[in-house]
């Protein structure tokens, strides 16, 4: 898929599942319990021991449905690897131009963290596909709504801090997607292999989504 296609993808579900593991033994479950729930982006982040080949392993196995990223990429050796490996979106904790337009190179989404109004536009501008806003733990959704007042034209993805009680509040603050931890993929329910119950958890994300768009 080209860029632009994952791009309104990852925007169509408004979700972006984010997941750091110690191995990916346990995916195959997680992926098909977000799949039931209406949530179809994960990405793996590179603190993840042997995210590349869980990348690479993953990707085989899913099919256009389900987008695969990468997380928490810094530099550009790491992207086009994670790339090659099968990712279709790169996501940055902040705004490297190098790595961006490597993805660009690749024809996959680039989605670089900023923090600043000035970071944010600055990403927007160099072409970022989606802008991740990164900690949003302090900031709230009241700051979605600040920074679009004067840059409308920007798509932004918070990430830390994204809850079910506050995801709705997020998109009606003009988020076009949300990035979420262990919020919506619950440690307890991964150890015990409770995919149902992971299914049903990430529906109500997904229905949180769909009342913030609907009820803004």
């Amino acid at each position: 898929m080209d860029r632009q296609t994952v791009t309104g993808k990852l925007i169509d579900s408004g979700l972006v599942a984010v997941i750091r593991l110690n191995s990916g033994a346990k995916l195959p479950g997680i992926i098909e319990a977000l799949r039931q729930g209406g949530v179809n982006a994960l990405e793996i982040t590179m603190t993840t021991p042997g995210a590349l080949a869980i990348i690479k392993d993953i990707a085989e196995k899913t099919g256009d449905d389900f987008l695969i990223g990468a997380g928490s990429v810094l530099d550009t050796e790491t992207a086009r690897q994670a790339i090659l490996s099968g990712a279709q979106f790169v996501v940055g904790p902040v705004f490297n131009p190098e790595v961006l337009r490597l993805c660009h190179r690749y024809d996959k989404a680039a989605i670089p963290g900023a923090f600043t109004p000035t970071e944010i536009l600055a990403a927007w501008e160099q072409g970022a596909d989606i802008v991740k806003v990164f900690p949003a733990t302090a900031l709230g959704p009241g700051y979605m709504k600040d920074v679009l007042g004067p840059l409308p034209q920007v798509k932004l993805l918070p990430t830390g801090g994204v809850t079910l009680s506050n995801a709705a509040e997020f998109i009606r603050a003009g988020a076009c997607c949300l990035g979420v931890g262990t919020a919506l993929l619950d440690k307890k329910m991964i150890a015990a292999e409770d995919w149902p119950a992971l299914a049903k958890h990430a529906a109500a994300f997904r229905a949180a989504v769909l009342d913030g768009r609907t009820n803004k």
